[in-house]
């Protein structure tokens, strides 16, 4: 056989189509970069077994089944956090009660005479009762010390369930925070939250004069220097509220309990929460009648007009009070009561003034201004509201400035029980604990008969 030559590879390429020229080409470039390995001998070789385990695992489909442990767990967890939720959102809301304030837009004007309840309460620790200073008709008062300026402080709670007047109550609470005197409690401030009013005055370390006069036991007996001291301290501050200061201030509760001692024993006149004040040439206007049995003048009885004049009534039995160290309202052997003024005046129309004394300054006085001071009791204590004489002519009496006008028995003739008792007064209210205050008329109603 004849062997092809190269020309006759080239005649029967050239008589073959493109598309198998460029396929064998295509093969034999594979095969050449194969090499001779025997790759193209393999794809008649049996394959090589395949190993299942070695395998990747496919996908689950579906969710995985949870354990009962979790099953159970779960709800529970989700519960607890539910609940400790529940109980955070109580204790905040208990917590924001428990300072929770009453506060209107008038009052952002009063700035620092505006107290916050949160502070008072931690000042009082809650209020305890450990440092209850005492407690009348008209409130409870309590001993703290402020938390920031470690001031201490006296805050006295009392109720103003009506909200009528409140407005030019508290500005008149304020308007009394202004006041300086040496004889008198300053007042600081106040606070309101829901139905109470929180009076906030400054601490007097010695407490009230009716401990000292009418209580046994620990308390030293006040000798009559520090009482007539005393009285003439009370009676300067009581001149300045009603004709120094800038405007008239009536106290309408003078009386013992209300009377506080400082470090040196001084007296000052405090608790202004029944105060009121009006200008100087103006009538007052309040109408409501509040005081204490045995210091309100029989006009407030009749009219319920607080002025000057009954501050100076309740100041007359004040002296009375302090000179014989017996209460405004006495008992006799029958259980019938009568009034500490009724009795000192018995004894002036006797002629024996000097046995209503307190025993127990064993005669350790000075007898002219012992007497003075009862004359003037009873000057002050005079049922006629003209007759009796004003806090500036009171401490010339006291000072020795002015001397006292001859009192005569006609001057004199009257009974401030029996003018009472023909104004209407009830004579059995009167009767009360030794240890209780009873007052009369209620803090709530603040709007005083505006």
């Amino acid at each position: 056989m004849e062997k092809p030559t190269k020309a006759s590879y080239v005649r029967v390429h050239l008589s073959v189509s493109p598309e198998i020229v460029s396929s064998e080409f295509s093969r034999r470039c594979r095969r050449k970069i194969l090499g001779d390995r025997g790759c193209a001998n393999s794809v008649n070789q049996s394959a090589p077994a395949i190993d299942i385990a070695k395998l990747p695992k496919l996908p689950r489909l579906g969710s995985k089944p949870r354990s009962k442990v979790q099953e159970i767990l779960t709800p529970i967890s989700v519960a607890t956090f539910l609940l400790a939720l529940a109980i955070v959102a109580v204790l905040l809301a208990r917590k924001r009660s428990r300072y929770a304030e009453l506060r209107e837009d008038w009052e952002v004007e009063y700035g620092p005479h505006r107290f916050s309840y949160k502070d008072l309460f931690h000042a009082t620790d809650g209020f305890n009762d450990k440092h209850l200073l005492g407690a009348g008709g008209f409130g409870r008062v309590y001993k703290g010390v402020l938390p920031t300026s470690k001031l201490e402080v006296a805050v006295k709670k009392v109720s103003h369930e009506s909200r009528q007047g409140m407005k030019e109550f508290v500005a008149e609470v304020v308007s009394i925070g202004h006041i300086r005197h040496r004889n008198l409690v300053q007042l600081l401030g106040y606070c309101r939250r829901k139905g109470e009013l929180l009076l906030v005055y400054g601490y007097m370390p010695n407490g009230s004069l009716d401990k000292y006069l009418h209580y046994e036991g620990e308390k030293s007996v006040l000798n009559w220097v520090q009482r007539f001291q005393i009285i003439k301290g009370v009676a300067s501050g009581l001149l300045y509220l009603h004709e120094k200061w800038e405007k008239v201030v009536i106290h309408r509760d003078v009386k013992a309990s209300n009377v506080l001692l400082d470090r040196e024993m001084n007296g000052r006149l405090g608790d202004f929460g029944l105060s009121r004040l009006y200008d100087h040439g103006t009538d007052p206007q309040t109408t409501h009648m509040v005081g204490t049995m045995g210091y309100v003048a029989p006009e407030l009885v009749h009219t319920g007009q607080a002025s000057p004049p009954t501050d100076v009534f309740a100041f007359g039995t004040f002296l009375l009070e302090v000179t014989c160290g017996q209460r405004p309202i006495r008992e006799d052997a029958q259980g019938d009561h009568f009034l500490l003024v009724d009795w000192v005046l018995e004894h002036w129309h006797g002629g024996t003034l000097l046995k209503t004394v307190d025993p127990r300054l064993q005669s350790h006085y000075n007898v002219e201004e012992v007497c003075l001071v009862l004359k003037l009791g009873l000057l002050c204590s005079h049922p006629y509201n003209h007759a009796r004489p004003s806090m500036q002519l009171v401490m010339e009496y006291l000072d020795g400035d002015t001397p006292l006008p001859e009192m005569t028995s006609t001057h004199l003739s009257f009974n401030v029980m029996a003018l009472l008792k023909n104004k209407g007064f009830d004579p059995h209210i009167m009767a009360y604990q030794p240890s209780s205050v009873v007052s009369i008329g209620t803090i709530s109603d603040l709007s005083g008969g505006r």
